[in-house]
């Protein structure tokens, strides 16, 4: 029989190993305003922007779900446009403005989309729900500036694309709901759009 076969950091004897530290890289000095606070951080440019605004800011309404880029319940609105937080790492977001859900309310007063989001029961556990939310604001801000999606029956006419549900489904379907609150959440768009069915 041949040496111990090394599985990981166990060796198949069951005797641990331990393997090499991996050489922390060198901070990067990088600069992001967040919820409108300005903040100058030296950080490991392997930090993804969802751990350094969970684990760092302390800004946990955003999720990690999946952790690939698969159920959006990390959303966060970079530049008014949304992202995946955790597949941006945080350095490539230099001078940039993020939004989370705890920066789309006003002081007391909520944004019209958690308000419609409330109104309407869009949400059933709330795990994926500021990433609902986050992405429903830049969805709202998509239509009316003429962004086309994959369903927009007339792409070449430039103007505000009506939200029908099909759109709105179209243009959520990067959020994933578990809880499969999906007709309420539909119903929660189109009334903060200001349209009803």
């Amino acid at each position: 029989m041949s040496g111990p076969v090394f599985l990981g950091s166990m060796v198949a004897t069951g005797v641990a190993t331990s393997l090499p530290a991996a050489e922390s890289a060198p901070a990067v000095r990088t600069e992001l305003t967040v919820n409108g606070r300005r903040y100058a951080l030296d950080l490991d440019p392997r930090v993804t922007l969802l751990d350094l605004l969970r684990e760092r800011l302390d800004l946990t309404g955003s999720k990690k779900g999946c952790d690939h880029g698969q159920c959006g319940a990390c959303t966060v609105l970079v530049n008014g446009r949304r992202i995946n937080a955790c597949l941006a790492l945080a350095v490539a977001h230099h001078n940039d403005e993020v939004t989370t859900v705890e920066g789309l309310a006003e002081g007391e007063r909520q944004h019209p989309v958690q308000a419609a989001f409330l109104e309407h029961d869009g949400l059933q556990c709330g795990y994926c729900t500021p990433g609902q939310i986050c992405s429903a604001v830049a969805l709202l801000d998509e239509a009316r500036t003429g962004a086309v999606s994959a369903v927009t029956p007339n792409v070449a006419r430039l103007a505000a694309v009506a939200l029908t549900d099909e759109e709105i489904r179209e243009r959520m379907s990067g959020n994933i709901c578990r809880c499969g609150a999906y007709a309420n959440i539909v119903a929660a768009v189109r009334a903060a759009s200001g349209q009803r069915s």
